[in-house]
């Protein structure tokens, strides 16, 4: 049932969508370790944008979570995961490695994390061939600062956020470094519950149905991180990384109001009720370990790195679905229908890379390769109640099993081919060997496949104050496991949610353009253009009952173009006392398809066709203003606007939110204070109508509106220099995992 929040939630493409626009939205998170602040706040090399931060206003006392919402090009619209401008997801890089956490662990990593620690943070929007990310992915490098005193520092972080019930959170983190030897560990925990109000409504003419209701899931999250590091000697280092989390969600519930407007035999409108509620619970274990070996060949940065990892995510869910005839005060009359459903998954990966960097003279070489190895295993268990007892379901109940083999080889070369000018260009071969089977059935799929990914970018820096730099990617943007697992989510007894084995693989081809004037102005202009692109598609028709039935089908559709311009600025003004990081732009965004089939059972529905093509505007405001001589106590002003658009699964209304925070710092200790939506205005509204007259509407609120008290304290050696941060070689896997 936990799934069936999160499924609601992506159904409408609004987390999906809102994301990808190039206003500064939200993101997937995963890794961190320093930012550092300069007179010259960003940067533009080669291939990514350089935000230095340490000695900025915004980083003192904050969180690394807060702080990545305050670099340029990477923002979050629901304050919980971060986007990158024009990416679907930020894949977060702690000096040059992957994150192994979880997205719910690397929440909770980011908001309880110093932004002390932080050097400088790169934004990478269009990764090169050495990055082994999904296709619609850039890359967030967190750089911790280096300091290498031995002895132990660490802190400690609780918040309290009040909507419309209590959340808690807390944290602790600890490094120690003696000699050869470093270690550091993070713990952490939080209590949360999500609200959520819907209103879904689908029909054609005067025929309709309409569910009003709630969505809430309680979680209780714990999970944490140990790094050791071994130095042999000056050029050889072994580590050992593990993470873990576990999530428990002992209630997951939702409760639906339905009205059913539709024609009997005769022709005669009847108006039909019912209410449908699902109680679900969940358990998720996520657990990796990954090992690393690095040589350094000199002082330049010539090196070679081995990984070798192993991860386990298991997912045990449970969901009881009930489904009464109620008159219109919503009044019990009869039972209608009862089943339960089980939906378990697991998954198991192991994953190796080797990456080599050679600094010669006249330009540097990257070479390397990955293997990764993942079994999947879901085991969906649907029974119904006939009146005396449950009975399996062996339509609904299916037992599907996934193997996939991905290897991937890269070559890349950098050069400063001229004082200004300066190249790198490289291509990334893949090979992919999976098959999927739902057992005891003729329904499979095996694929084999080979994908040659060529990257370039190329850097002018014209003069002192004007740099231009253009990228372009190909890359593949393959199916989360979550998403080729066959389950059914019923949210009424007509409307469900299906997954689809038979999803392919996108091709996704990326365009960038960016100039940057005096490192605080910057244009950025992009297009993606997407083959088999991803989405749920709502299709609509007439059962045998005369009824008209829903199904969120997620399936490949056809094309997505998306055209974006992104003008920003990042700038301190009166000494530092105003710190200024604006966005503003337009994105345009074309989708083509047609889509009409239940890929698994092959039942016809009235088309769904995309076609449409919409401009929407956007504006980023963040300002951070300092209200002391001592520098001690801080405003926070952010407001974030997005007109109306056009997603893939409908028109998105204008949304907009003013988020307001106060910060005080005192010796190890900082305090502060958010409200968030201010005004009450971050509410989705989604709404279609196709040429043969059916509609669907989609209206959502999450309770964005929020109070957040946080109290956080620094003790120790503040000097300590931290373990390296490895990027484990199953990272990419634990990412399609969704969670």
């Amino acid at each position: 049932m936990k799934n069936f929040i999160t499924t609601v939630a992506l159904l409408s493409g609004i987390v999906a969508f809102a994301q990808e626009t190039p206003k500064r939205d939200s993101a997937s998170t995963k890794n961190i370790e320093e930012v550092i602040v300069t007179k010259k706040v960003i940067q533009k090399k080669s291939d990514r944008l350089v935000f230095d931060v340490a000695a900025s206003p915004v980083a003192k006392g904050n969180t690394a979570f807060n702080l990545l919402k305050e670099t340029p090009l990477v923002s979050s619209a629901d304050d919980k995961t971060l986007k990158i401008a024009g990416k679907s997801n930020a894949v977060i890089y702690i000096n040059g490695k992957k994150t192994q956490m979880n997205a719910d662990g690397l929440e909770a990593f980011l908001k309880n994390t110093p932004a002390d620690n932080i050097a400088k943070i790169e934004v990478i929007t269009l990764p090169g061939s050495e990055f082994n990310v999904e296709a619609t992915d850039g890359v967030i490098n967190i750089v911790l600062k280096k300091k290498m005193t031995d002895g132990t520092s660490g802190n400690f972080r609780m918040s309290s956020t009040q909507h419309k019930y209590n959340n808690q959170a807390s944290s602790a983190s600890l490094n120690y470094r003696k000699g050869k030897f470093a270690a550091s560990g993070n713990v952490s925990y939080s209590d949360v519950i999500r609200p959520q109000d819907y209103l879904l409504m689908n029909g054609k003419g005067d025929e309709y149905n309409k569910s009003e209701g709630t969505v809430e899931g309680k979680d209780r999250d714990f999970g944490g991180y140990v790094n050791l590091d071994y130095e042999i000697n000056d050029k050889n280092t072994v580590g050992v990384n593990y993470n873990g989390w576990f999530s428990k969600s002992p209630y997951l519930h939702s409760d639906f109001f339905n009205t059913v407007v539709a024609r009997n035999q005769q022709g005669v409108l009847e108006t039909h009720y019912n209410r449908s509620r699902n109680f679900g619970q969940n358990k998720d274990l996520n657990n990796s370990v990954n090992l690393n070996f690095e040589h350094k060949f000199d002082d330049k940065g010539s090196k070679l790195s081995l990984n070798g990892a192993y991860l386990n995510y298991v997912k045990d869910e449970t969901n009881s679905n009930l489904t009464e005839i109620a008159d219109a005060g919503n009044h019990f009359l009869a039972l209608s229908s009862k089943f339960n459903q089980s939906t378990p998954q697991n998954i198991d990966n192991y994953s190796a890379t080797a990456d080599f960097t050679k600094i010669f003279k006249a330009f540097t070489l990257g070479l390397g390769g990955n293997f990764n190895k993942t079994k999947t295993d879901n085991d969906t268990y649907f029974e119904n109640w006939n009146g005396t007892t449950y009975v399996k379901d062996d339509n609904q109940s299916n037992h599907f099993v996934y193997d996939e083999k991905i290897s991937g080889l890269y070559l890349n070369a950098e050069k400063n081919i001229t004082e200004k000018f300066s190249a790198k260009a490289g291509a990334r071969v893949e090979f992919t060997d999976s098959y999927g089977e739902i057992l005891g059935t003729t329904n499979n799929v095996k694929r084999n496949y080979t994908n040659i990914l060529p990257t370039l970018s190329l850097n002018y820096n014209i003069n002192q104050n004007n740099s231009l730099s253009y990228a372009f990617t190909s890359r593949v943007r393959r199916p989360s496991f979550w998403e080729i697992n066959p389950v059914r989510i019923y949210l009424t007894k007509v409307n469900y949610i299906q997954n689809n084995p038979f999803l392919k693989a996108s091709s996704v081809y990326n365009q960038e353009l960016m100039y940057m004037y005096k490192s605080a102005y910057f244009l950025q202009v992009s297009n993606s253009y997407t083959k088999d692109a991803i989405t749920q598609v709502p299709l609509q028709k007439v059962d045998e009952n005369g009824v008209r039935t829903l199904r969120y089908i997620r399936t490949n559709y056809g094309t997505q173009n998306t055209f974006s311009a992104n003008l920003g600025m990042n700038k301190a003004f009166f000494n530092q006392i105003w710190n200024a990081n604006y966005a503003a732009g337009l994105n345009i965004n074309s989708y083509k398809g047609t889509v009409n089939t239940d890929p698994i059972t092959g039942e016809k529905f009235e088309d769904f066709i995309f076609n449409n093509t919409m401009a929407a505007p956007f504006l980023q405001l963040n300002n951070n203003i300092r209200l002391s001589a001592k520098k001690d106590l801080f405003l926070g002003i952010n407001y974030f606007w997005m007109g109306k658009q056009r997603a893939d699964l409908g028109y998105l209304n204008p949304i907009q939110r003013l988020d307001l925070s106060l910060k005080k710092i005192w010796n190890d200790w900082t305090f502060s204070f958010d409200m968030k939506d201010l005004f009450k205005t971050m509410k989705i509204n989604i709404y279609d109508e196709q040429e043969t007259g059916t509609y669907n509407r989609v209206s959502q609120y999450q309770y964005s509106q929020s109070a957040v008290l946080t109290v956080a304290y620094n003790f120790g050696n503040k000097k300590v220099q931290k373990t390296r941060n490895v990027q484990g070689a199953a990272s990419d896997i634990k990412n399609r995992t969704g969670n």
